[in-house]
């Protein structure tokens, strides 16, 4: 199983990226997908998540209304869409892969499969 993330960079605040991921060694449409973030000296943190099917999403209170995932299972991809960038979501970005139906879905530990993560820097 591979998760490739990538589409992080060097944004000014108020900006917008989109970070992308591409799975490929599962079957990508039986997954519930997650993005988390890390910063310097801190813990990994939810981000967001999308389910597998008639996609319900789910967000960090840090990021709602601000950030919108999606995915595309014909590309086997999932996409975050970023608006209003702020410092604090420079962080390494990471998408990760979940098999099972749950309520606890912001526990790091739930999720399966790991992409290798991509940098995003919000400055001016």
């Amino acid at each position: 199983v591979l998760l490739q993330a990538f589409g992080g960079g060097l944004v000014q605040p108020g900006g917008c990226l989109r970070l992308s991921c591409a799975a490929s060694g599962l079957t990508f449409s039986s997954y519930h997908m997650g993005w988390f973030r890390q910063a310097p000296g801190k813990e990994r943190e939810f981000v967001s998540r999308i389910n597998w099917a008639a996609p319900r999403t789910y967000y960090a209170d840090s990021v709602k209304g601000r950030f919108t995932i999606s995915r595309d299972n014909a590309k086997n991809t999932v996409y975050l869409q970023m608006n209003s960038l702020k410092p604090e979501d420079t962080a390494v970005y990471y998408c990760a892969a979940d098999p099972n139906y749950r309520s606890d879905y912001n526990r790091v530990t739930n999720y399966l499969y790991w992409g290798q993560g991509t940098v995003v820097t919000v400055s001016s």
